[in-house]
């Protein structure tokens, strides 16, 4: 599980940034401890640049910044932010998301200073633009592909946790949850019909997500196996546990579904925990013909342009509309022998 960041390590205007994000706007804790997270880089990066430290050192990544004050806070130019970007990318290998979610720690810092609390009077970070990300399809497994994933749990005769495995798995390419969302339900999330559970997302929002029968049915053969019928174990209200009758972790659900992505032939270093999610998304969309403004609701984003990525166009749709058209059937008559064009038949302004 990611590491909590003990806040009296922190600035001190960093460590009410935290609490203000956490208590007024009930951001969740791992949304308050990455921005923690990712200012506390921010941090000693300068520090370190300041006292002539590898950022790629031992040193580096034991530098204490309890006494950065406001008014050196107050001082950073937007010139110092560009150059922990560029490091970041250059010497961290941070991809697009990594870059924009540091610089979004940064904007909202900042404005947390200038606008909601008033210390201070410039913002360096206002009129930074975040890294574009690269326009790529999600990677998602085919239909074949899934159910692959989901024969080799149930296959896997061997295991413990079988079940556990595969309501997990089924529960990702049906309802298209997020990892945090699904270590999070507890058994009083779902309703005693087995009809919808609840979850918390992004945010701290609350939604509802139904069930299907393979969801259903994969939660029936999987309680019975929830705890052992004799066990010491203190009482816990979470849905899925680990072999120590705790909350899972995440760690836990990712390395179970590298591992069957694995057994199943299924190459896991293209694939991810986040990928099953883009699965039950793209196969809804595509296949179950879901509008995308209820697939909207079903995966809890809060913009409709963030569902549109899964509404890209496969190559078989692509070929189906074309042979759908009127004119696809009208040939000419007698037509003359294709051939191969050559270099030489390409005309100069080709």
């Amino acid at each position: 599980m990611q590491h909590t960041v003990d806040l009296s390590t922190m600035p001190s205007a960093v460590a009410d940034f935290a609490r203000y994000k956490s208590v007024i706007q009930n951001c969740s804790p791992i949304t308050v401890n990455e921005y923690v997270l990712d200012l506390r880089t921010f941090f000693r990066f300068l520090r370190a640049k300041e006292r002539g430290i590898s950022p790629t050192s031992d040193e580096f990544f034991s530098l204490d910044i309890r006494d950065i004050s406001l008014e050196e806070i107050a001082e950073i130019t937007t010139e110092q932010i560009y150059e922990f970007l560029m490091y970041t990318s250059d010497v961290r290998a941070n991809l697009w998301a990594a870059k924009a979610r540091k610089l979004s720690a940064i904007k909202a810092f900042y404005k947390y200073l200038t606008v909601k609390r008033g210390l201070i009077e410039k913002n360096p970070a206002v009129n930074i633009e975040s890294p574009r990300p690269k326009k790529s399809l999600p990677k998602v497994l085919s239909l074949d592909e899934s159910l692959m994933l989901l024969n080799a749990i149930a296959g896997d005769t061997e295991s413990l946790t079988r079940e556990r495995d595969y309501a997990i798995v089924t529960l990702f390419l049906n309802c298209g949850m997020r990892l945090s969302e699904l270590v999070g339900i507890n058994m009083n999330d779902i309703d005693r019909e087995f009809r919808s559970m609840r979850v918390i997302g992004k945010g701290n929002k609350e939604r509802i997500i139904y069930l299907n029968d393979a969801c259903r049915a994969a939660l029936d053969a999987y309680l019975p196996h929830r705890l052992p019928v004799k066990t010491t174990a203190a009482p816990t209200p979470a849905l899925f546990l680990s072999s120590r009758h705790q909350r899972i972790s995440t760690k836990t659900v990712q390395w179970m579904v590298y591992k069957y992505l694995d057994l199943a032939g299924l190459e896991s270093r293209h694939y991810s925990v986040h990928k099953l999610r883009h699965t039950a998304a793209t196969l809804m969309y595509q296949s179950g013909q879901v509008d995308v403004r209820v697939l909207k609701d079903i995966l809890g984003h809060a913009q409709l342009n963030t569902t549109q990525i899964y509404t890209h166009i496969s190559d078989e749709q692509m070929e189906h509309a074309m042979e759908q058209n009127p004119l696809s059937a009208v040939k000419p008559k007698n037509p003359p022998k294709l051939k191969a064009i050559s270099a030489d038949d390409q005309p100069e302004d080709a």
